[in-house]
């Protein structure tokens, strides 16, 4: 069974304000291996474990048909909102394990930083099982390895961001730890031969003091904090805010900073 943790409407509607779409480096990683694997553009793109859709869009640009799914009907229901604006993408509630498609039918199947919260065994399965032959496998992540850059005090301020990640990753499931681990033991469970891991992917994303941490309050080991000690999580946003904005010598929680992640993105061709 997949590990369900992003279930409330609150933490959904955190998610779908804070978390990013995929980054430039990361897209070209991602459609130049497609452009490299297919001689026909994909018909069908199944994006597994959508959240509310940050990824799933960035599909729709370049796709015909795009189907996000996620085990979370409050984040199903939060990328539903912005679905108007995009007529090739549509949504499903389902499991990782169980998607409701017919074999052989998918020609591109992603996941943006959600594998890890699958059973990978019969996600595996499933993969096998909908993709078509020639289709494609894209499951990448970001890391925690994450700076923050702003005038001189870059250092300082990735200090203060670390040390508050650091605090969360005490309260973080052990699934966590295939994120930590770079996604070798993904890559390794993936049935095809045709298929490899990328490690080095840096992609700077911009963000303001507010929107960093919104990210730390839409992170998992903080939604866990926040159940065992929500006066002490809140204080914790509070105290890290403050810092940062002392450190940079502004006042507006709006200020413009940039967030640099490194991504790992296992591809494969069936």
């Amino acid at each position: 069974m997949a590990t369900q943790m992003f279930e409330g409407r609150g933490h959904a509607a955190v998610y779908q304000k804070y978390r990013f779409a995929p980054g430039k480096e990361l897209q070209q990683t991602i459609l130049s291996y497609l452009q490299e694997k297919r001689a026909n553009p994909a018909e069908l793109v199944v994006d597994v474990g959508c959240g509310s859709g940050q990824g799933t869009r960035f599909l729709a640009e370049h796709f015909k048909k795009v189907v996000g799914t996620d085990i979370s009907k409050a984040q199903i229901q939060k990328a539903g909102d912005d679905a108007p604006s995009m007529p090739n993408v549509s949504y499903l509630v389902c499991p990782a394990e169980e998607l409701p498609f017919e074999d052989a039918s998918v020609d591109l199947l992603t996941s943006f930083t959600a594998a890890h919260w699958f059973d990978i065994e019969k996600f595996m399965k499933e993969a096998n099982r909908v993709l078509k032959p020639g289709g494609c496998v894209v499951i990448s992540t970001y890391t925690v390895d994450m700076s923050l850059h702003y005038g001189n005090c870059s250092e300082k301020l990735t200090e203060v961001f670390r040390e508050s990640w650091d605090l969360l990753l005490k309260y973080s499931h052990n699934r966590i730890k295939l994120v930590l681990d770079d996604y070798k033991e993904i890559f390794e469970a993936l049935p095809f031969p045709d298929k490899k891991r990328i490690t080095d992917i840096f992609d700077k994303i911009p963000m303001t003091v507010a929107g960093v941490v919104g990210y730390l309050e839409s992170a998992s080991p903080y939604q866990a904090f926040m159940k065992k000690d929500p006066e002490a999580a809140k204080s914790l946003l509070q105290q890290t805010e403050k810092r940062m904005l002392e450190m940079m010598g502004v006042s507006s929680r709006e200020t413009p900073v940039e967030f640099c992640v490194r991504h790992v993105c296992v591809l494969a061709c069936k």
